[in-house]
């Protein structure tokens, strides 16, 4: 097979008359091949793409771009000043659809494109490479000859990380947009490097508690207002920050500092830009012909067609790739909703029903159950997330028992009910009570993460504090208030950057977030309370140890609609491991509140969100209260506790 393999190349060469490029020498098997077409090859980033090597002793590198409709390819660049007609690569033997070429003296850090002349429509275009470890900056487009040279530190954090990804483990997850958090207005207002990043945000993530850091999509876009959502390079950091080695710096950096990554994916859709993804070889390739399925009407993109076993591949490698190459942590879904539904946006007699007439995407589906498989048979130290806004059943179960395999899923319900019922008047809320105590329903249905994301201060939503009602002590008050409830409920926690600490104007892609409110108690109170919240969320296994399961969660009281008051009790694996919160809705300070209590003793106030030191009223319980043994809500002992007002409160028994 491999002397046919040269020979045909050799002479598609002569055709060509082309004796620039070497053929024959292919990283890309038969066996290769074979699993590229059944969609079961998930190391394509090895494979395809541009890769430097030697043969012979001539240093140069390896070309391989899949276009199966295409009549010529060629490889255009600066080594040959662009010249269509210079670096033909020839079309391998085996139907694969694969285009390859060695060609001596390419470089690191050349620039290339692929032209491509299709075999239909007399079409002809120059296209990026779709395996391309590293781009030009934008608005540039042309690929560039890379290899990920680097030496890792990270080998403590490796190896241990399997526990703090455990589903048992704190998960707090600080969202970010690379471009905008922090900015230098001393040199044109310029964002922060990969570099520079790496130091300043490991150092703030650190004091504040997090956990985790989850990145906005960071791959390469050509558009920096859809924040990294209309993805081009699958396989490239964007180099608006550095290069992929300052990419594996920042990453490094992290995990020296015992924090993990999260990168959000977007296997939904892609954008039509020209040098993309889009017809790529003059035919629908990646995506659908027939824009009922292939165009997505709400972000004016392309679908991918899950259908397509090369598809599939592609799609699963760049999962793999970020994981393997870059250590990545846990993968953040995008849109999973847009892929399971056929309807998804659409109006009746816009869509195309499945074979069975229902309106799942069964494709989708498919590919969705299969890249849970591939990753966590890969890395089962990692965890896959699915951002699922509807009520799709078992996302977070795994595919043996029915489900889509994904490690956990946003709870997308709590974060309305809850920012609805926040953002009302408290006059009112004992008539909307039920927005608080639904959610609790359906909590361990899913292994369910509860997201204050980026997509709640933005498109004139306003920010977080925005939404709160009254005047502007209330207003910290109530969000102080949202993100103790949030914190003490069941479910893993992530906060968009800039609301830890009020950010009070909505988000904008290309500004940096409001650090000089930290002058200002109100800002620099609920950050502090924040970072609180943080630290002893991962100190107390009550407040995550069991955030999965109805074992881990008591109601005391959720009745108390007129008070607009709950309680409730965290539990973890151990007796022992108790905390009781107590939230306090409205302006009013509740005195002599009653609750029951499981024990007796003496119940210490944790947190209390209404202390001064997060610019509250001090009111509060000092330092905690002596349970009685008179029994109520169902509990051999009580305690009479002060609700300050618009609060919560933690106590853990002694």
């Amino acid at each position: 097979m491999k002397n046919t393999l040269l020979e045909n190349a050799r002479k598609a060469a002569r055709e060509l008359k082309d004796e620039r490029v070497i053929y024959g020498a292919s990283p890309f098997t038969e066996h290769d091949t074979y699993l590229y077409k059944e969609g079961n090859h998930f190391r394509l980033f090895d494979k395809l793409g541009s890769r430097l090597m030697s043969i012979n002793g001539v240093e140069g590198a390896y070309f391989a771009v899949w276009a199966p409709n295409a009549d010529k390819v060629s490889v255009i660049g600066d080594f040959n000043g662009w010249d269509r007609n210079s670096h033909y690569l020839g079309s391998r033997w085996d139907s694969s659809g694969v285009w390859e070429g060695f060609i001596p003296g390419i470089k690191k850090g050349e620039v290339y494109k692929y032209h491509i002349v299709s075999k239909h429509n007399d079409y002809s275009v120059d296209k990026g490479d779709p395996y391309a470890l590293y781009s030009e900056v934008p608005p540039r487009t042309a690929s560039v000859v890379w290899d990920l040279d680097y030496k890792w530190n990270d080998s403590d954090w490796m190896a241990n990380r399997h526990k703090a990804n455990a589903l048992n483990a704190p998960y707090s997850i600080y969202e970010v947009h690379f471009g905008s958090w922090r900015r230098v207005p001393e040199e044109g207002n310029r964002p922060l490097s990969y570099r520079e990043m790496a130091h300043y945000l490991a150092d703030y993530v650190k004091d504040m508690g997090f956990t985790h850091v989850e990145l906005l999509p960071i791959m390469e876009h050509p558009f920096g207002g859809s924040w990294g959502y209309q993805t081009v390079g699958y396989f490239a950091p964007t180099s608006r920050y550095g290069t992929p080695e300052d990419f594996i710096y920042l990453i490094d950096h992290l995990h020296q500092n015992g924090i993990g990554v999260i990168l959000d994916w977007v296997p939904s859709h892609f954008p039509s830009d020209a040098h993309g993804l889009s017809y790529f070889d003059g035919t629908y390739l990646y995506e659908h012909s027939d824009p009922k399925k292939g165009y997505h009407p709400e972000w004016n993109s392309s679908i991918f067609n899950y259908g397509r076993n090369e598809v599939r591949s592609f799609l699963i490698s760049s999962a793999l790739f970020w994981l393997d190459k870059y250590h990545i942590d846990g993968l953040r879904v995008d849109a999973v909703a847009s892929m399971l539904y056929l309807d998804y946006a659409r109006k009746e007699g816009e869509w195309i029903p499945n074979i069975y007439g229902g309106r799942e995407n069964l494709d989708a589906i498919s590919f969705l159950k299969r890249l849970n498989e591939v990753v966590y048979g890969a890395h089962p130290d990692v965890q896959t997330m699915a951002e699922e806004s509807t009520a799709w059943p078992m996302v977070s179960r795994p595919t043996h028992v029915g489900g889509l395999g994904f490690g956990m899923k946003w709870k997308m319900g709590w974060m309305h009910d809850t920012l609805d019922y926040m953002s009302t008047d408290p006059v009112f809320k004992k008539y909307h009570h039920d927005q608080l105590t639904f959610s609790i329903w359906y909590a361990f249905t899913e292994n369910y993460i509860l997201p204050l994301s980026h997509d709640e201060v933005v498109h004139g939503k306003g920010a977080l504090i925005g939404k709160m009602p009254g005047d502007e002590w209330q207003r910290s008050a109530n969000l102080r208030a949202t993100f103790g409830y949030m914190y003490g409920s069941p479910g893993k926690k992530l906060l968009f950057m800039g609301d830890e600490f009020a950010q009070w104007k909505e988000w904008a892609h290309d500004e940096s977030l409001e650090w000089h409110g930290l002058e200002y108690i109100s800002h620099y109170g609920v950050q502090k309370w924040v970072r609180d919240l943080n630290h002893l969320y991962r100190n107390e296994r009550a407040l995550h140890e069991l955030d999965f399961s109805n074992d881990g969660f008591e109601w005391i009281d959720f009745h108390d609609w007129e008070e607009s008051a709950i309680s409730f009790i965290r539990k973890g694996r151990s007796t022992d491991e108790v905390i009781l919160v107590l939230c306090n809705f409205t302006p009013v300070p509740r005195y002599g509140y009653k609750v029951g209590v499981p024990r007796g003793g003496y119940w210490r106030e944790l947190l209390n969100s209404d202390s001064d030191i997060y610019g509250g009223s001090g009111c509060g319980n000092a330092g905690g209260v002596e349970a009685s043994h008179e029994p109520a809500q169902g509990r051999p002992c009580s305690i009479s506790v002060t609700l300050p007002p618009l609060s919560v409160l933690f106590f853990k028994s002694s």
